[in-house]
This record gives structure tokens, sequence and C-alpha cells, in this order.
């Protein structure tokens, strides 16, 4: 519900007629509170509810217009309305400054904090960097579960899905692509059978939801197991890391400052189609880099074919995971990670990816 549709504000000093006819008011009588949605006082939930949108094109209209949200941005490249006294108004002429939509500070923070855990497991141990692995798709398991209970009353079975995913990855390090599948067909099989001690109401319902995550979550996150079992893999690794970085960066970066043009308004109203050629601009040349430096054999044209390819599937995993959360009613998948929600949403972009880098490694240098 926007802001128009509690109607035009009454005139100052005067509180209006009502349908019933003229006010009767006495004078020196204190006039009634104007009428209006009742703010409570609890402690803010883990998800903050998303407003209802319309599919009628008005509101899309409104949007564009700059009408606002009432409950805050939809997404988290949205730009996060300030309730903070205002200063006066620029003179007529001059430019708004913009505003970066998040707590940056926290956002940088948490980025360096979690880029440091992953390249001394990465570069010190290879299994330690495994186990991050599966602690991430755990949790991740756990956001999405947790909301698809919360918003839809889905009851996909977390126990089940866990443990399978964990295997998945251990398999796929193990075994290759061979292990990582046979471990997925057992993890089907084990929510299946999970799901059967309960009621049967809605059983096709939560076993679908349950495959679903199962392939959504560790399924995808077994290609970087398989990057990291190659001899180079800790390098692969890190191309794919960076690429995907640089991608949301450049996407970020470009959309902010000449963002005018909308990519994906009703998925996505904060993505522009200025952002996304910055993705691939900058995801190009950061290809490019790490093929020629950091691959064995790789050379830099192979790395704008990849940076190309990422940037594309780091976009399409984005706008995948905001239909979700659309589909849910929820801004963040989680709160775990001040200023970039849950684990799931910063793993949006990178599973989608990374069976893509992981084939185009294959074809490019060899596995």
């Amino acid at each position: 519900m926007n802001d128009a549709s509690w109607g035009a504000p009454p005139r100052a000093g005067h509180w209006g007629a009502t349908d019933h006819g003229p006010s009767t008011r006495l004078r020196g009588e204190v006039p009634p509170a104007p009428a209006g949605p009742l703010h409570g006082a609890g402690d803010a939930a883990q998800t903050r509810p998303m407003p209802i949108v319309s599919d009628a094109g008005g509101d899309q209209d409104d949007r564009d217009r700059g009408a606002a949200h009432t409950g805050g941005p939809l997404f988290r490249d949205e730009q996060e309305p300030d309730i903070r006294p205002q200063e006066p108004a620029a003179p007529q002429g001059g430019k708004a400054k913009k505003s970066a939509g998040r707590d940056l500070r926290a956002a940088i923070g948490v980025g360096v904090g979690l880029g440091a855990v992953i390249l001394a497991s990465l570069f010190i141990y290879k299994p330690v960097f495994l186990g991050v692995i599966v602690l991430a798709v755990v949790v991740g398991l756990w956001e999405l579960t947790s909301r698809l209970a919360e918003r839809k009353g889905i009851k996909a079975p977390l126990v089940p899905l866990a443990i399978g995913g964990a295997a998945m990855i251990v398999a796929g390090y193990v075994s290759g692509t061979e292990g990582s599948w046979v471990a997925m067909a057992f993890t089907a099989l084990a929510v299946l059978v999970w799901r059967m001690t309960e009621s049967p109401d809605d059983y096709l319902r939560d076993v679908t939801a349950g495959i679903f995550v199962a392939f959504y979550v560790p399924f995808l996150a077994t290609f970087v197991a398989l990057m990291l079992a190659a001899g180079d893999g800790a390098w692969r690794v890190l191309t794919f890391l960076i690429l995907t970085v640089v991608s949301d960066t450049g996407a970020y970066a470009v959309g902010w400052r000449f963002g005018r043009h909308k990519l994906a308004p009703r998925i996505s109203p904060g993505k522009t189609r200025e952002g996304l050629v910055g993705a691939v601009l900058f995801a190009m040349v950061a290809g490019a880099l790490c093929m020629q430096f950091l691959i064995v054999d790789g050379v830099w044209w192979q790395g704008l074919l990849l940076g190309f390819a990422v940037a594309v599937s780091a976009t399409l995993g984005d706008l995948g995971e905001s239909m979700i959360k659309r589909d849910l009613g929820i801004k963040d998948m989680g709160a775990l990670l001040p200023g970039h929600g849950g684990i799931m949403d910063r793993l949006d972009s990178l599973l989608p990816t990374a069976p893509v880098v992981w084939l185009l490694m294959v074809a490019f240098v060899g596995s």
C-alpha cells in the first residue's frame, strides 16, 4: 500500500467534514486524532516483511516517480529511505547527493572478515576450506527452510538436507561429479522418507520444495569443491570468487552512479541495464587478468569469455533469489551478516556461477 492510498491530508487548521455532515464540535473541544496506521514498539524480526506490490501498471509508475515504500526498500540494492532530520533543501538547480542505500561500514567490515577467513583456509589447508563450504551451505539451508516455513507453511525437512548437503560436497571433492550425483540422489530419497513421518497433507508440496532446496544450495555449491580438487584448485576457486565479487561490485558502482533504465523492475527495482554493463566490463577485465596470471596455461582471451559468463550467471542468480524473496514477501533471507543480510543473500550470485566457472575451467585448461 503506498502513501497515496491514505487520501489527501486535511488543510492546515481545519479537520474537515465527515460523510455524516458538517462537524458539530463545540468551541474549545480538543479535536480527535486523525486516523492512521498504528506502529508497534516490538523488537525487529530477523527478516523484514516486504510490502505487497500490486501488479497494476499504475503502482510501477508511482515507484518510478519516487513514491514512498511503506515497508522499506525491497532489496538490498535499493536506496534506504533516510528518516533522520534532513538539512535544508539545496537551492533549485543544485545536485542532490545520492545515498548508497546500506550500511557500508558494516558491509565492508563483514566482507573483509569473511575474505580473510576464506583466503586463510583456502591456501593453508584445503580441507579447512571444504569445511567453510559445508558450514555456509548448512546455514544457508537453515535460512531458506526457515523462511519457507514462516512465510508459506512449507515444511522442507532440514535434517536430511543438511546431512545430504554436507555429503554432496565431500563426495564431490573426493570422488568428482559421480560422487556428488550419487549423494544428491540419496538426499532426495532421504527427504521423501523423512517427510513420511508426518501427516500426508501437503506431502507432495513439501518434498518438492525439499528437493528444490537440495539442488539449489548444496548441489550447486558442490562445483566449488570440484574446482578445489584440481591441482591448482586454490587458484581456480580464488578466480571464481574474485570474478563474482568484481561483477557484483561493478554492477553496484555503475548502476548507482549512472543507472537510469530498469533491468527487471518487477523482480528487482534497483537493478539497471547500466549496472549490468558495468558488471560485464568489470568481470571481463578481471577475468583476463586472472586467467593470464593466476591460472596455469590460462590466456587472457579465455578470461574475457569467463568474465562475460560470470557477469551473466551472477546477475541471473541474483534475480533468481530476488524472485524467491518477492514470492516470500521478505527483504533478506536472514540477518546474520550486518550490512549484507543472511548467508543466502551472499550466496545468491555465487551458487549459479560455480558450475559455469567449473565447466569453462575444464574446457580451457582441463580438470
